[in-house]
């Protein structure tokens, strides 16, 4: 050790938040580690790819728990169809191919066989080479309106409305867990109208399905609207979203809903007589949500002491930590914890009864406390000795400060816990909404605009990734739709048009980029 007084203290701060580097100083890093800390997922060894661990997968249980409800009482059925599709599907419908061709993973041999690798040494090698390759899933219009084609031969038979749980996997250059993996879990809803209006109303439907989840169970607030023709599903007439703005003011899509006209159904011969004989096209549509909801949760809730969970989507809503310091009295505390915790899961919450975890484990009670703070469950319950004899416990809402806690009879736990729950799902969805407001900005000029967003991507900014030196957030600008500004915009200033919103009231403008006539105002933003 050096005796130099002068030299540099070797003894570093201790950090004074559980996640680090904070929001503040890293925010891609944060991230990561919050997922790391919260246990919701890692990388695998499979290159892009990941596995969801067991309280990640939870979050992902309620989250199809939610939505197969919600798209069953809207009268679609759930089914499942290949993860692998012929080549020649892709070819029929040009314009879907060339969106995902730079994506797709292609199975092309299927057996192994003993040879000599590329690299001269004797191993396992591809061998059996396919009549016709297979794409391995990126999304499934193609395969499931085959199915369609053979299901549907007359009117009688639609509308029909299907849905799959499934994997996907799209070949991503760079990947981060849960918002953009190479294989990733969800939902595609894929159905088919004897007329246009009928797949219209259908399209809008489920983008007010995802808006009312997204808002109502994920306490994110989030915007409706339509995305420009640069940034629509390939082969799309129209595609509808949902964006929401994370903590860092970037945008997240959270989910999209796309009218597919007849194009799918003219690639795939779905045709239908209607009551006069006269044979006609189906009109298509196709909706869907992934695991990348989870990575919008993260973003929008948590903070530097970890992952804060919406408490209808929570695996658990609470979590009691029996203190026994003594052994005299140990038996006796973690009996009354047993109980409490049998009254509580006797009680319903959102669809479900109250979840309630007991960690008994043989480690310091602050270590536990803070593993399930990183965890995000909404409430942490301690009881110990005294707590027993006075028939109360201490509690504190992971919404607030670590050091927030408060001392509660038994019995008015009990009968509030819902209360308290409900509250705090309301009150993460109105910090979520203020955050936004604060962030969205009405600009009226080019001088504006680029002023909002500055010439750097934020997590590119001289003051760090995700750091300070350009504010952005929401642009609200008037806009008259080209593909050649977007572009223009996307490689200056890394911003694109995210929607353009479909509730309120036309305003009629100028567009700030061309001079045209608008009516009304896209939502800009820097994007995941």
């Amino acid at each position: 050790m050096s005796n130099d007084k002068n030299a540099p203290s070797q003894k570093q701060a201790a950090p004074t938040s559980a996640i680090t580097p904070t929001r503040a100083e890293n925010y891609p890093e944060w991230y990561q580690q919050v997922v790391r800390a919260a246990e919701l997922a890692e990388n695998s060894d499979v290159r892009g790819c990941m596995v969801i661990k067991p309280w990640g997968y939870a979050v992902w249980e309620n989250v199809q728990r939610v939505l197969d409800k919600m798209f069953k009482d809207t009268g679609h059925k759930n089914a499942y169809f290949p993860l692998f599709i012929p080549l020649s599907y892709f070819e029929k419908e040009a314009e879907h191919v060339e969106g995902f061709a730079k994506e797709c993973a292609v199975v092309t041999h299927h057996r192994l066989a003993p040879g000599i690798k590329a690299d001269g040494k004797p191993g396992l090698i591809p061998a059996g080479e396919l009549q016709e390759p297979l794409v391995v899933r990126p999304t499934s219009e193609t395969i499931i309106g085959a199915s369609f084609s053979k299901w549907v031969q007359s009117y009688r038979d639609l509308p029909l409305l299907i849905n799959q749980w499934a994997n996907v996997v799209r070949w991503e250059m760079r990947t981060r867990l849960f918002l953009r993996t190479t294989e990733f879990l969800w939902q595609e809803g894929h159905t088919a109208h004897a007329n246009s209006d009928e797949a219209m109303v259908e399209t809008l439907k489920m983008l007010e399905v995802y808006a009312d989840f997204a808002e109502n169970w994920m306490a994110m607030p989030v915007i409706k609207g339509e995305k420009t023709e640069g940034e629509r599903f390939p082969g799309a007439v129209h595609t509808y979203c949902i964006e929401s703005m994370m903590q860092d003011r970037k945008a997240l899509q959270a989910g999209t809903s796309h009218f597919l006209g007849q194009n799918f159904a003219h690639a795939s011969d779905i045709k239908f007589s209607d009551a006069d004989g006269k044979v006609s096209f189906a009109w298509t549509t196709s909706w869907g949500v992934s695991t990348r909801l989870i990575g919008g949760m993260i973003m929008t809730h948590a903070d530097d002491d970890g992952m804060i969970l919406p408490p209808r989507l929570a695996p658990s809503h609470v979590v009691i930590i029996p203190v026994t310091h003594k052994p005299e009295t140990a038996q006796a505390v973690l009996d009354f914890c047993n109980k409490l915790a049998a009254d509580l899961r006797g009680i319903a919450y959102a669809g479900r009864h109250v979840e309630v975890e007991v960690d008994a484990r043989d480690i310091r009670g602050g270590d536990k406390a803070w593993q399930w703070i990183k965890k995000g469950i909404p409430l942490r319950v301690e009881v110990g000795p005294r707590d027993m004899e006075q028939d109360s416990v201490f509690m504190a809402r992971r919404d607030r400060g670590h050091k927030d806690k408060q001392s509660l009879k038994r019995d008015d736990f009990v009968a509030t816990v819902t209360t308290i729950l409900e509250d705090m799902q309301s009150s993460m969805f109105a910090r979520a909404k203020a955050h936004r407001d604060e962030n969205t900005k009405r600009v009226d000029s080019r001088a504006e605009f680029d002023a909002f967003f500055g010439a750097k991507n934020d997590a590119e900014s001289e003051d760090g990734p995700g750091g300070g030196a350009v504010k952005g957030g929401f642009a609200l600008a008037h806009y008259a739709p080209d593909p050649k500004v977007e572009d223009e915009l996307k490689t200056r200033l890394a911003v694109t048009c995210r929607c353009i919103p479909v509730e309120g009231a036309d305003e009629p403008g100028i567009c700030i980029f061309s001079g045209k006539p608008s009516t009304r105002r896209a939502v800009f933003a820097k994007s995941y």
